[in-house]
């Protein structure tokens, strides 16, 4: 397994009004996360938030290009992001213990946060496709180049790590600072993962590391 620190490039917030940052994702032009009663999305440039939707977010949170999803308590909820209307609900995996979110392939990848647990979940029915074991608590979850990576927060110690998706098996873990934790984690597609900062109220940027092509 390569492990390294993690390499944070930016913060964002904490933002007013803001007591906690659970899930995160990004939809190609703002990082999205929710805060409890609110979904927010920031500016990845200025920093500031651009625009917020009332809805019950208390972990994870996905976009599939259209759509958001996003976790409240024990069900997850399918929003349209142009108008912030919830169109659909689906029961949790985890009925109420779930914490990371992801769309990738078509599916819902959900972090079951004490079962160490991460399912790929039928987003029309909330059906258990699979489930992946983890070492660690999962936080958020994302997939990136076809990388499954989930953050982790066990005791007073965060990282982000990616696993094997068909075995578990950690490949490479990034490390963050002493009292620093990821709840939410999403990658924006390149060289950045976004991470939630839990009760601390902000976002933080970690470079993703480079893979060295093959000669």
């Amino acid at each position: 397994m390569k492990r390294s620190d993690a390499e944070i490039v930016r913060e964002y917030g904490p933002f007013a009004g803001v007591e906690a940052v659970h899930g995160v994702t990004y939809d190609g032009t703002h990082v999205w996360f929710a805060s409890g009663d609110k979904l927010n999305a920031v500016d990845p440039a200025s920093g500031k938030i651009a625009r917020s939707i009332n809805v019950a977010a208390h972990a994870g949170t996905a976009f599939d290009g259209r759509h958001l999803f996003q976790i409240a308590e024990d069900r997850i909820q399918k929003i349209d992001a142009a108008t912030g209307t919830v169109v659909s609900t689906i029961p949790a995996p985890g009925g109420g213990g779930d914490s990371g979110l992801a769309w990738a392939e078509g599916s819902l990848w959900v972090g079951q946060y004490r079962e160490r647990k991460i399912h790929q979940v039928d987003p029309e029915t909330g059906a258990v496709l699979r489930t992946i074991e983890s070492k660690r608590f999962v936080t958020g979850v994302t997939w990136v180049d076809g990388e499954l990576w989930h953050g982790t927060w066990e005791g007073e110690e965060s990282d982000v790590r990616r696993i094997d998706p068909e075995t578990g098996k950690v490949l490479e873990q990034l490390d963050l600072p002493a009292g620093t934790i990821v709840t939410g984690l999403e990658s924006d597609g390149g060289d950045r993962f976004f991470c939630g900062g839990g009760s601390r109220g902000n976002v933080r940027a970690v470079r993703r590391p480079r893979r060295t092509a093959p000669r």
